[in-house]
C-alpha cells in the first residue's frame, strides 16, 4: 500500500481535499487517479501534479481537470519543484461551493490545499532523519 497524507479546507464554500501519495512509478499515478475518480464521482475537479525519477530521468505531469489553464495543476507542480520532492503525487479534489474564486483565488486555493499534505511529507522526512540519527 502506498503511503499517503490527507487534509482538507473550505474556501468560500468550496471544499478542497488534498491527498499526497508517495509513489514509485507512473503506473501508480494512473491507478491512484482511476480510484479517486470512482470514489469522488461527484467532485467538480480532481487536479493533480506528480514528479518522480525513473532511470535517472524526471517523469512529471499535472492536470487542471477543467479549471482555467494554469490555475491548479501547474501551481501544484511548482510546489513539488520548489520543495525538491520526487516520488510524490499530490491530488486536490474540489467540490464547488457556488462562489467563483477567480484565477488568482484558484491558484492560491490549490497551492494552499497542496501545502497541507506536502508539509506532512516534509515533516515525516524530518522525523525519519531524527529517528535514523538516533539509531547510529
Amino acid at each position: 500500500m502506498t503511503n499517503f497524507y490527507i487534509d482538507n479546507l473550505i474556501i468560500k464554500k468550496s471544499k478542497f481535499i488534498s491527498i499526497t501519495y508517495e509513489i514509485n512509478n507512473k503506473k501508480e499515478v494512473q491507478e491512484i487517479l482511476d480510484k479517486l475518480n470512482v470514489e469522488h464521482k461527484k467532485a467538480t475537479h480532481i487536479c493533480y501534479a506528480y514528479s518522480l525519477i525513473e532511470n535517472g530521468v524526471e517523469i512529471a505531469g499535472f492536470s487542471d481537470d477543467g479549471e482555467p489553464k494554469g490555475t491548479a495543476g501547474k501551481p501544484m507542480y511548482d510546489l513539488l519543484k520548489l520543495k525538491n520532492l520526487f516520488g510524490v503525487l499530490v491530488v486536490v479534489i474540489r467540490y464547488y461551493g457556488g462562489v467563483k474564486l477567480g484565477a488568482g483565488g484558484l491558484v492560491r486555493s490549490y497551492r494552499q490545499a497542496s501545502m497541507l499534505t506536502i508539509n506532512q511529507i516534509l515533516n515525516k522526512g524530518i522525523q525519519d532523519d531524527k529517528n535514523n540519527s538516533r539509531k547510529k
